[in-house]
């Protein structure tokens, strides 16, 4: 799907030195018309279209840029394995860290005689990359092979927000190879528009589609799941549950404050600790779901070992959740691991037929997706049927859209830890409101992954982890 790439009209119109006015004034248009192009509001006629390829001396197909998405079922030909979902890394970013750096990884085991190497990134990587500790992860990870990282934050026609370059260099600074790389999210890539994934294991890649299977086959999702994947998926998901506990433990211990500037305390400890008198069971789930979730936020922060749920900005959201859960209903580990991999499912279908990445749909598709997950994989904690379960990760959805990316400094601070804390409360709403409700439903899970990803589509892209816009923009105050 081609959408038009009004961000390089604001470029090439001050490339040029032209105001709004001048241009318009080319045009035979208004400055207010050029205003809500560059806004996202309107579109050029193809008329326009051709009138600005003649004044800034470019194609009118660069104007264009084509979706990374999949945009149909004849272009999906199936799913991946849980395990290019669910990756133990460090943090703060599953795009911004763990996927440059498995890049970096790959490059450099195929250029083991390079004297040097280059990085450009571009795009959100360009603009949140420093916040995000983007040039540390990758000069850390070709060391100790000298690597320049160059941001470029001009070039807007790109393949995809996630974009980098990677070049190896010999004698005379020679290229000897390169490769593009789009980190398109939950720490997956794709080198030079072929996706380094494990294999496809899942031919059916609709929820529809899953369900059917699972009621003519007398299946449990986690169990479709396994019989897809084999029993290693099962051992796998084990040091998943491991490491997403740890990292609670570990945030739960933590103080002092968050690396990065913002002077942001580390609160789980408080949360968890600060237990009233008079306290009811509602707020004491409250505020522990809310203090597990803010200890795995505040290790991603600082770097640490997380699990990306899909992805290391909303790693939170999910073991959180089902910690909570196993404490107060004292459930075995065999059976959250039944609810991960249902979870896994979910995350899958988004991640397959929209989008993980905040850079391309906006937090909606890390916090939207991870709060569907979890409200999924309570739903198979308490046995809901396929039915209820699917509700409850639509209703997580639904009431996710339009959420926008826009971290203050481009940490993974302000709003992202905060948000995983809140939206785990409501993925314990959407499964509890399923069950009650599913025999009224009207939108159905697929349905709503649909509107997810046109959704983000819309948004401007200065709120698609950018840091430009929107919250990114308020100078923050002492209290």
């Amino acid at each position: 799907m081609c959408y038009i790439n009004v961000d390089l009209i604001k470029t090439l119109r001050k490339n040029k030195n032209l105001s709004q006015k001048e241009l318009g004034k080319l045009l035979g248009i208004s400055d207010r018309a050029v205003s809500r192009w560059e806004l996202g509001e309107t579109k050029p006629t193809a008329k326009n279209l051709s009138l600005l390829s003649k004044i800034f001396g470019v194609s009118i197909n660069d104007f264009f840029y084509e979706s990374s998405s999949k945009t149909n079922n004849e272009e999906i030909k199936g799913m991946n394995s849980l395990i290019e979902l669910y990756k133990i890394g460090r943090g703060p970013s599953s795009s911004h860290t763990i996927g440059p750096e498995r890049a970096c990884k790959i490059f450099r085991d195929r250029n083991k005689n390079a004297l040097k190497f280059k990085a450009i990134l571009f795009g959100s990587l360009a603009k949140t990359g420093k916040g995000h500790g983007t040039d540390v992860v990758i000069k850390k990870t070709l060391s100790p092979t000298h690597c320049e990282v160059e941001f470029n934050i001009i070039k807007t026609d790109i393949p995809h927000p996630n974009t980098m370059e990677l070049y190896a260099l010999g004698a005379n600074d020679i290229i000897i190879d390169k490769v593009q790389v789009l980190s398109i999210g939950g720490g997956s890539l794709i080198f030079n528009g072929e996706q380094i994934e494990h294999k496809i294991v899942y031919k059916e890649t609709k929820f529809s589609e899953i369900s059917k299977y699972c009621k003519e086959n007398n299946l449990k999702l986690y169990q479709y799941v396994i019989e897809k994947e084999s029993n290693n998926i099962v051992e796998y998901v084990k040091q998943i549950w491991d490491a997403m506990k740890n990292s609670i433990k570990k945030g739960l211990q933590d103080e002092g404050y968050l690396p990065g500037g913002l002077n942001v305390r580390k609160r789980a400890k408080i949360l968890f600790a600060n237990e009233h008198i008079d306290e009811t069971n509602e707020t004491k789930e409250n505020r522990l779901v809310c203090a597990y979730a803010f200890a795995v936020g505040e290790q991603n922060a600082s770097g640490e070992t997380i699990v990306t749920a899909p992805t290391c900005g909303a790693a939170g959201v999910l073991p959180a959740v089902l910690l909570y859960q196993q404490k107060k209903h004292n459930y075995s580990d065999a059976k959250i691991i039944e609810a991960i991999l249902t979870a896994g499912l979910i995350g899958n279908l988004i991640k397959t037929n929209a989008s993980i990445s905040g850079a391309e749909c906006g937090c909606q598709a890390e916090i939207g997706t991870a709060c569907a997950m979890t409200a999924a994989a309570l739903a198979e904690l308490k046995n809901l049927s396929i039915d209820k379960i699917e509700y409850a990760a639509e209703i997580a959805i639904e009431h996710h859209l339009g959420l926008t990316c826009d971290p203050i400094c481009g940490l993974v601070q302000i709003p992202c830890i905060e948000r995983n804390a809140v939206a785990a409360m409501r993925a314990i709403n959407a499964a509890n409101l399923s069950s009650f409700l599913w025999g009224s439903r009207k939108i159905s899970f697929d349905d709503v992954v649909v509107a997810m990803k046109e959704t983000g589509k819309d948004i401007l892209s200065s709120y698609r982890e950018t840091s430009e816009a929107g919250l990114a923009k308020i100078k923050l105050h002492k209290f």
